[in-house]
């Protein structure tokens, strides 16, 4: 069910003519009613042309009604051109849903540095406005049309007590703290004032699509967006609400993780005993982006050398002496030095595919959670071959 999981929405998936192949290319997500809203957007200094208007128009509008998204073209690096595009695809929804253009949030993906066939786009705005549904059918149709390299829709339903949250990702490849080239629209029919909303989206994104390094490359094109229809009647608690978009996005993360471009295994990162959970997530990005981690993650090597060396090259406060390493609750370095354990049976473990480490920093009392993949000799030839 997806993004029309909760009461009070309705999406849809089309075929417009971006995509040279004729896959769905174009998306729309409605709410019946201007939905309380929260965002976040890339933190790359190139972003694109929608994500500029977006960020207008949650400036401008304190609600949303729509999330329009094409796929096959980024329309970023597009100049002023791309921005008039930007603004013509919010125009196109407005005028097919019945609202403000400011209540539109413009969202893209694809290839960087080419214009988007804008009267293809705002003909299959009309005609995605035309199939809009709430059943499994129409919210799979909006999660296919988002897709880029990925193989696979993602998409999430979670029931909590008295209220749904809905959500649909894309993202395989440039996925990175901060996000990047990744995209997510979550929804949930909960009753909730704009503060508890953004509490809860905050929160949530940071312990998922923050916590997720795929290759340490932030796109231009990055957003996040969580609308709230109310449908339900039911008012949650805020930890209820925000138990429930956590769940929901890390469901989805953890899809993204696993269709990694090349991609053999997913590697679950917790790192404890940072100075605080910022520098936990820091040390985990740190590692994540390491190609001799990942590297070594592929050949299923426990290589805690190779996570000290990564650590070591950064200013992320931690003691060498204290530092400790288990490899799926095998530990393989106790206080800086190697602990005695069977390597021959962890090396079989780790063959069988994805598995799960724990660092210790051994200064404190931080934490996090960070997810990644191993690096592979397909993800190189994939994004060697790709223009």
């Amino acid at each position: 069910m997806s993004v029309v999981g909760p009461a009070g929405f309705v999406a849809a998936g089309v075929a417009c003519g971006i995509k040279p192949t004729g896959d769905p290319d174009l998306a729309l997500v409605v709410a019946a009613e201007a939905a309380v809203t929260a965002a976040a957007f890339t933190t790359n200094r190139a972003a694109a042309a929608p994500v500029v208007v977006s960020r207008r128009h949650r400036a401008a509008a304190p609600r949303s009604r729509a999330v329009v998204v094409n796929s096959g073209c980024a329309n970023a690096g597009t100049g002023p051109r791309g921005l008039e595009d930007a603004r013509t695809m919010a125009e196109a929804t407005a005028e097919a849903v019945g609202c403000a253009p400011e209540e539109v949030l413009v969202c893209s993906t694809g290839p960087i540095g080419a214009y988007l066939p804008i009267e293809a786009v705002r003909a299959g705005i009309a005609a995605a406005a035309e199939v809009l549904g709430d059943d499994e059918e129409a919210g799979d149709a909006a999660a296919r049309a988002i897709m880029t390299t990925d193989t696979v829709p993602k998409t999430t339903v979670v029931e909590a007590d008295g209220f749904v949250v809905g959500g649909m990702a894309k993202g395989a490849g440039m996925v990175r703290p901060d996000m990047a080239t990744m995209l997510a629209v979550l929804t949930t029919d909960a009753v909730v004032d704009d503060e508890v909303l953004a509490e809860a989206f905050t929160g949530a994104v940071d312990r998922s699509f923050h916590a997720l390094d795929l290759d340490g490359c932030p796109s231009t094109n990055d957003a996040v967006i969580l609308l709230a229809s109310g449908a339900s009647g039911h008012r949650p608690s805020p930890l209820e609400l925000a138990g429930a978009v956590t769940t929901a996005a890390v469901h989805l993360v953890e899809q993204l993780a696993a269709d990694a471009e090349g991609a053999e295994r997913v590697v679950v990162m917790e790192i404890t005993g940072a100075a605080d959970d910022v520098e936990a997530r820091e040390a985990g990005r740190a590692m994540a982006d390491s190609a001799l981690v990942r590297a070594a993650f592929h050949g299923g090597d426990p290589n805690w050398g190779r996570l000290l060396g990564a650590l070591g090259a950064t200013s992320i406060d931690f003691e060498p002496e204290r530092f400790s390493v288990w490899f799926e609750g095998v530990q393989v370095a106790a206080e800086g030095r190697p602990a005695e354990f069977d390597e021959a049976a962890l090396v079989e473990r780790l063959a069988e595919g994805d598995f799960e480490l724990r660092v210790d920093l051994g200064v404190g009392t931080g934490r996090a959670v960070v997810f990644t993949t191993d690096l592979t000799p397909d993800y190189v030839r994939f994004n060697a071959e790709r223009s």
